[in-house]
């Protein structure tokens, strides 16, 4: 383990053109202190734990007292928000401070929120208040531990700032963590602004330190799109099975290495409601929990288009190339959907009738309100056979219940092993509430 002079710190992406990005030295909080410190995340990147009790330590993780190798900037990116691109974004009230390797290879952006005022910040103060990074911190930290790919966090700072919102709050920040904060809209900004070449400088950078197994391949941009889609069918498919609804899946939130990022608006569902809208301010509905997979698809469309310029052959050429690897994301979304909600019921083979299995399941759970943590947990504590189980009890039409649950265990007769071996694999997956 490290201390923090000692870890190895090289702004890579400040290496990159200045169209990329602009420069800006943080803005440090009145009266800061730690609030919390995440040793999972500092052992992750090779951080001694006990760095976290320095008299300094808060000044040097908020950019105050810079170590060798920070090199604070703005990223610049646009972007597709409720469905209309808008042309300039960026970090708004994020500084990518430095990035770091560790012994292991591992690349890790130290990814500043809350530290003032950006070229980008339009018509905001730059700030972070307490509340929101607290539920940041908690959430990426929840679906690290679902093992659903995300942005952490190292720590969380208070301070005796006060932010005005809707209210007056508190300032705080937030030292987010990731191998990239690189998004669709990264690629966008360089695309409609008709900057190809700086278009080609990113893709190659993307390939070379996240993807460097297209390096080789005889169309690397090709399958840039292609590992894209892969890593965005998957994360959405888990936030599906665990029931996570992001509330504001503009491109410029959607990471090219299909981690969850951007925590704004989010929520888990309580009751199963598919139309679930966890953003305010989202009058249409369009970020509604079962509209994710159809948003992610969109969303991959708006980057397959700025990859068009670097495909090999005549512009429709290129359109047809991209047109097939987005076909793929929808099989690639039901396979992993199918696959992780067969384990939620403890189902270790697949059988034709499953989907429909799982299809009427959340019917009936959406029909009766009944909550969608609580019921696959309960589904792995009681025999299925036992008709007083808990899961049972959870349905005003029990009746309806009762004959979803034989079905259920008559797919269960299938299955080899007995019923300890089922619940415990349905609790390794299933969250406890």
């Amino acid at each position: 383990m490290k201390t923090l002079e000692a870890l190895s710190f090289d702004n890579r992406y400040a290496r990159l053109p200045d169209i990329f990005y602009t420069r800006h030295q943080p803005m440090p909080l009145q009266g800061q202190f730690l609030i919390h410190f995440n040793q999972d995340v500092a052992h992750r990147l090779g951080l001694d734990p006990s760095e976290a009790e320095r008299d300094d330590f808060v000044d040097i993780v908020t950019g105050a007292k810079p170590l060798p190798g920070y090199e604070p900037l703005a990223m610049c990116y646009s972007g597709h928000q409720f469905g209309h691109y808008v042309p300039r974004l960026g970090d708004g009230r994020a500084l990518l401070l430095g990035q770091i390797t560790t012994e292991s290879g591992e690349y890790w952006d130290w990814h500043l929120k809350g530290g003032g005022l950006t070229a980008y910040s339009r018509d905001g103060d730059g700030r972070a208040v307490l509340r929101s990074s607290i539920r940041e911190y908690l959430c990426s930290a929840a679906m690290q531990g679902l093992g659903i790919a995300t942005t952490q966090a190292l720590c969380l700072t208070g301070s005796e700032e006060e932010v005005y919102r809707e209210n007056i709050e508190t300032g705080a920040m937030i030292l987010r963590v990731a191998p990239s904060h690189i998004r669709f809209g990264s690629f966008e900004f360089l695309y409609y602004t008709e900057r190809f070449d700086a278009l080609k400088i990113l893709a190659d950078y993307v390939i070379e330190y996240h993807y460097p197994q297209l390096r080789e391949q005889p169309q690397p941009y090709l399958g840039l799109l292609r590992e894209v889609v892969q890593v965005t069918a998957t994360m959405i498919a888990q936030w599906q099975a665990v029931g996570f609804a992001h509330g504001v899946m503009n491109t410029d939130n959607l990471s090219v290495l299909g981690l969850t990022m951007d925590y704004g608006p989010f929520g888990f569902l309580d009751t199963y409601q598919p139309g679930f809208i966890c953003n305010h301010s989202d009058h249409s509905g369009r970020y509604a929990f079962d509209r994710q997979p159809e948003i992610a698809l969109f969303n991959l469309s708006c980057f397959a288009q700025t990859l068009l310029p670097l495909l090999e052959g005549t512009p429709e050429a290129a359109g047809e190339q991209a047109m097939a690897v987005l076909k793929s994301f929808q099989p690639q979304y039901q396979s992993c959907y199918d696959a992780l909600m067969r384990s939620k019921l403890g189902l270790a083979t697949s059988r034709a009738e499953d989907g429909a299995l799982v299809d009427e399941l959340l019917a009936l759970m959406a029909k009766n309100q009944v909550d969608y943590t609580i019921l696959f947990r309960a589904l792995g504590q009681a025999e299925i056979t036992q008709r007083n189980t808990s899961a049972r009890d959870l349905f005003l039409d029990r009746e309806a219940c009762d004959l979803w649950l034989e079905k259920y265990q008559a797919r269960l007769d299938h299955e080899a092993g007995d019923s300890v071996e089922r619940c415990a694999r349905m609790n390794a997956i299933n969250p406890k509430r």
